[in-house]
């Protein structure tokens, strides 16, 4: 999704580790512009403004417009970013060109809402597998997200890829059958749903238990009697 943001970047010569140290102790750091024709130019920007981006409603999908000190500017999108594996500190950004005329390939975030059927009355678990889906559309028509409601899921059904609704230029690039989320029997649903059908719960296995009376079996002889004779 296009947003009015614009970020400046300046333009840098050189490369290297102890250039990248250098520009993160003055407050900025190292990334690359390239795509749509142009050649790929080594540019320094702001962590700050970059992580504002990153952490907005629309994450890394966000186009904005990047203002390069000596250069030609234009609209932009994340593709790539690296952070500090200890600090967790933004390290490298790589930025791509958009063309605002052509179809682009995106990852975009599905959430759910609703008590699922087959949790609330079945007693089943609602499961999330996947939190995206990847589509196809025009910049200006990516979403920040998709909604959908899981009420009517049972046990044993599942939101796929293919049941999410698109709009305008958008389309499914990714498996249709691709699992979202879904709502799977527990040992206390199969019970109820047993009961619930009139069945019959099967009966629990009781130890067998020796009895000692005076009779140890029906028709046996007395211990005593085995050596007399009739």
């Amino acid at each position: 999704m296009r947003k009015e943001i614009t970020i400046a970047a300046d333009a840098r010569g050189s490369r290297g580790k102890n250039e990248a140290r250098r520009l993160r102790a003055a407050g900025r750091i190292p990334a690359v512009v390239y795509g749509h024709g142009g050649d790929a130019i080594a540019v320094t920007v702001s962590p700050k403004e970059m992580n504002r981006i990153l952490h907005s409603s629309t994450g890394h999908n966000t186009i904005f417009d990047l203002s390069v000190a000596g250069a030609a500017g234009g609209p932009v999108m994340v593709v790539d970013w690296q952070h500090h594996p200890v600090r967790g500190s933004l390290l490298h950004i790589d930025m791509k060109r958009i063309d605002l005329t052509k179809r682009i390939r995106v990852k975009v975030p599905v959430h759910t809402h609703g008590d699922p059927v087959g949790v609330k009355i079945q007693g089943g678990l609602f499961e999330l597998i996947n939190r995206e889906i990847e589509i196809e559309c025009l910049p200006d028509d990516i979403p920040e997200h998709f909604t959908y409601d899981v009420s009517a899921l049972e046990i044993g059904q599942s939101l796929r890829a293919g049941d999410v609704p698109l709009a305008g230029s958008m389309k499914l690039t990714g498996h249709a059958e691709l699992v979202i989320a879904h709502v799977v029997s527990t040992r206390g649903s199969d019970e109820t749903a047993a009961t619930e059908e009139g069945a019959e719960a099967p009966a629990k296995a009781e130890p067998e238990v020796m009895k000692k009376g005076k009779k140890e079996e029906e028709g046996a002889a007395p211990a005593g009697d085995k050596g007399k004779k009739k």
